[in-house]
């Protein structure tokens, strides 16, 4: 796996499959929309998800056309590497490891946001920067599930090694299946 070229597939597409992630938790998490980062995210995706949208309606809060853009980018991934390889993988496998890659990015998004929310909270809490926001409402809805079963410790909050512990088993579980 040496290849630059299998790196260079892996990081555009990471990198577009991250965007497109990014938008569904933005509208699952009910983000502030004239945010500029959710902006420009709402950009970057809009010219793939508009014609998917027509075809795609929404189930509840979530935004199918951004589920069906998100595997397919990392369908487009997976072949784009067997190819590079040279390798044909049976097609169950190519679903297996598009699902998996899907979610692994998603809990490695989430993680992500969680890492910045609890350094922020540190270093810069009731910050007003459009990041921090941004970061503070993809986390809520996870802070808010977790309070319900781990009270707060008087101005302590554990939730936060909670949610990286789920998060980490959950990933250490899916992690053999992601190209």
């Amino acid at each position: 796996m040496g290849d630059p070229l299998i790196l260079i597939v892996k990081t555009l597409g990471h990198l577009y499959l991250f965007i497109v992630l990014l938008r569904l938790v933005l509208q699952l998490s009910r983000a502030d929309f004239y945010n500029p980062i959710s902006q420009g995210v709402v950009k970057a995706t809009s010219p793939l998800l508009k014609p998917l949208r027509k075809v795609l309606p929404s189930i509840g809060r979530i935004d199918t056309s951004s589920v069906v853009l998100a595997l397919a980018v990392q369908a487009i991934i997976i072949v784009a590497i067997m190819a590079i390889v040279g390798y044909q993988l049976a097609p169950l496998h190519y679903v297996i490891y598009t699902v998996a890659g899907v979610v692994y990015h998603l809990l490695d998004l989430y993680f992500w946001a969680m890492l910045i929310s609890v350094i922020l909270s540190w270093v810069a809490p009731g910050s007003s920067h459009p990041g921090a926001l941004l970061v503070m409402q993809i986390c809520e809805p996870l802070y808010r599930f977790c309070h319900r079963f781990i009270p707060s410790l008087g101005g302590f909050d554990l939730s936060p090694i909670f949610i990286f512990l789920a998060i980490t088993i959950l990933k250490q579980f899916i992690a053999p299946f992601v190209i």
